[in-house]
C-alpha cells in the first residue's frame, strides 16, 4: 500500500525529530537516581572540598543526591578510568583537574585517552600557588632569586609534594622559563615538604596560599604568586609574571563525564553548576579556599583542558619527569 504524499512527509518529519525529542526527554528525566562524583584523591583536598560544596548545591536544586566517592591512586588515574568505563548517562561524573592534564604526558601506558574519553562538563575553580623561600635565603624578589640561583647553580633545593604535583610542575615551569639550575626534592606530601622549608633544609617551594600565616610569623617569605593577577590576600606580593613575562601556574578543578553522555544532560548540569558558582555563599567559601570561580560553557572548559594539557606536556618533557 502506498501512503499519500502528505502522510509520508508527516511521518518523515516525525522520524527526523525523534532523536532530538528523545535527547530532550532524557535530559528532562535526568537525574533519575543518585549521581556519583568520583574524586581521584583522598578526602580533605581542595578538589574534594569543591565537589562536596557544589554537590550539596546540585542535590538541593536537581532533586537527587550527589554523592562524593573518593578513589585515590595513580595520581587520579584510577578514578578517571572508573568514570571512562561507566555508562554515559550523566549519573557518574569525574572531578577533573590539573593532574589529569599532566598525567596525559606523565604516564606512558594509560588505559584511556583523557581528551577523547572524558567529556568536559563545567569548570569549578582555579587556585593559585605562592613562591615561598626560607628567610635564610638572601633574596626578597623574583629577580634577586634568579640572580642568586644563577650565581650558585645546583645549590638551591626546591621542595614539592611529589613528582608531577602542581608545586613540582610550577617549579619546573619556572626553571624552564628562567634557565636557573635548582634541585628538585620530592616529598610524600605537602606537609612534610613545608616542614623542611620552614626548617631550612630546603630553600624554596611553590605552596598553596593558606601557608601565608607562616609569612606573618616570619618563618617564610613570600616573593611572588603564580597566577596572572595578584592575590587579594597578598596585595603587596607581585606575580612571577611581573619579572618573568608569560609565566602562569595554577591548579584548576571541574567536572567531567564519560564521552557519549547526552549533550542535553551536560548542558543542564553546566547551567546548574554555573548558577551555584554565582551564589554568594559559595563565592564566599571559594574565597576562603583562595579559589576563583571558573564559570563558563562546556566548550570553554574543553578549551582550558586542551591548553593545559599541551602546556604541561612540554614541561614534563623538558624536566624529564617520570611517574613514581
Amino acid at each position: 500500500m502506498q501512503l499519500p504524499r502528505r502522510a509520508f512527509l508527516q511521518l518523515a518529519a516525525g522520524a527526523a525529530a525523534f532523536p532530538s525529542l528523545t535527547c530532550g526527554a532524557r535530559a528532562q528525566v535526568w537525574p533519575s537516581r543518585p549521581v556519583r562524583i568520583i574524586v581521584g584523591f583522598a578526602a580533605g583536598g581542595t578538589g574534594d572540598i569543591l565537589c562536596r560544596l557544589i554537590g550539596q548545591w546540585l542535590s538541593e536544586r536537581l532533586g537527587q543526591p550527589f554523592i562524593i566517592e573518593n578513589r585515590p591512586g595513580a595520581g587520579g588515574n584510577i578514578a578517571a578510568e572508573a568514570v571512562v568505563r561507566s555508562a554515559p548517562d550523566g549519573h557518574t561524573l569525574l572531578q577533573v583537574g590539573t593532574a589529569n592534564a599532566v598525567n596525559t604526558a606523565l604516564y606512558e601506558n594509560l588505559g584511556f585517552d583523557f581528551i577523547r574519553d572524558i567529556a568536559p562538563v563545567a569548570g569549578l575553580a582555579r587556585a593559585r600557588l605562592v613562591m615561598q623561600v626560607n628567610p635564610s635565603l638572601p633574596v626578597t624578589t623574583v629577580g634577586e632569586f634568579i640572580a642568586y640561583a644563577k650565581a650558585h647553580p645546583g645549590q638551591i633545593n626546591m621542595a614539592s609534594a611529589g613528582n608531577g604535583t602542581s608545586p613540582h610542575l610550577a617549579g619546573e615551569l619556572f626553571k624552564m622559563m628562567t634557565g636557573v639550575d635548582i634541585v628538585h626534592v620530592p616529598y610524600r606530601g605537602g606537609g612534610l615538604a613545608l616542614t623542611d622549608l620552614i626548617g631550612g633544609r630546603v630553600q624554596v617551594m611553590f605552596t598553596t596560599l593558606p601557608t601565608a600565616e607562616f609569612n606573618k610569623a616570619g618563618k617564610l617569605r613570600a616573593i611572588a604568586v603564580t597566577t596572572a593577577m595578584r592575590a587579594e590576600a597578598l596585595p603587596d606580593v607581585p606575580t612571577v609574571a611581573e619579572t618573568v613575562p608569560g609565566y602562569e601556574a595554577s591548579g584548576w578543578y571541574g567536572l567531567g563525564a564519560p564521552s557519549g553522555t547526552p549533550s542535553a544532560v551536560i548542558e543542564r548540569l553546566n547551567r546548574a553548576v554555573n548558577a551555584g558558582l554565582a551564589d554568594p555563599q559559595i563565592k564566599a567559601r571559594l574565597a576562603d579556599l583562595d579559589g576563583t570561580a571558573l564559570a563558563g560553557s562546556p566548550a570553554d572548559f574543553a578549551r582550558l583542558i586542551g591548553e593545559e594539557t599541551e602546556k604541561w606536556g612540554k614541561v614534563v618533557k623538558f624536566a624529564g619527569i617520570k611517574a613514581e
